[in-house]
């Protein structure tokens, strides 16, 4: 059975919660584009959001009117199994979503840092605030990549803070990375967090509980976006 609470969806299958994801972040990019020309989208990579990219992809809209951003990225090139502009390039952009415009993270000319810098520049050019982010989280309970052992966490997290994106260096990943910060995902008209799993499920569960640590606690408690969660088993 299905069940709703709140702004809580937990279905029985990952397709359902994949489908059920991606039709709110097309109704988020038609409000958005009911009131400008022009929308933005945040989409993160890794497999959970795979199947909501391909669903998002299959459905009509005005997609040349649509920007695409990472929540984060490795600093890998597109052709790197790890790169997440690869799997948006395969997943999302094709079909009807095939004339979005997305902004790219890796530059084979720059360095992390640099391209960091560009990166908060390029953001700051798109329609603000974004339609719509589409996150997922850890069993670590880290999103984007805001890692719990990041020497950036702090920044990464502050809601306040004035740049939108910031280097990650992690034990939990062989690739520098980079982020967009709390700040920048939470000038969001809404963001939804699919994740799959009991673990997962319980460290949501725990993050909603005040005094804990988890990087997605700070996601859960930020007054700017309004936070839908869709889980599955």
């Amino acid at each position: 059975m299905d069940t709703e609470a709140g702004m809580e969806f937990f279905l029985e299958s990952r397709e359902q919660a994949s489908l059920a994801a991606a039709a709110r972040i097309r109704g988020a990019l038609a409000h958005r584009l009911e009131h400008q020309p022009e929308a933005s989208l945040v989409v993160s990579g890794g497999s959970t959001p795979a199947r909501c990219l391909e669903a998002l992809a299959d459905t009509e809209l005005d997609w040349a009117s649509v920007h695409v951003l990472l929540s984060d990225e490795r600093w890998v090139p597109p052709d790197d199994d790890a790169s997440n502009e690869g799997l948006v390039r395969r997943t999302l952009l094709q079909r009807h979503a095939a004339t979005a415009r997305l902004l790219p993270v890796y530059a084979a000319d720059s360095d992390p840092a640099g391209r960091c810098s560009r990166i908060d520049a390029e953001i700051r050019t798109l329609p603000f605030p974004f339609a719509c982010a589409l996150l997922g989280m850890g069993e670590d309970g880290h999103f984007a990549s805001l890692f719990p052992d990041a020497d950036t966490l702090e920044q990464g997290l502050d809601p306040d803070n004035l740049e939108l994106c910031v280097v990650v260096d992690t034990a939990a990943s062989p690739h520098v990375r980079l982020s967009l910060t709390l700040s920048a995902i939470s000038r969001s008209d809404e963001v939804v967090l699919l994740m799959f799993g009991e673990a997962k499920r319980d460290v949501y569960e725990r993050a909603k509980i005040s005094g804990n640590t988890f990087p997605v606690a700070h996601l859960l408690k930020q007054k700017r976006a309004p936070v839908r969660v869709y889980w599955a088993p």
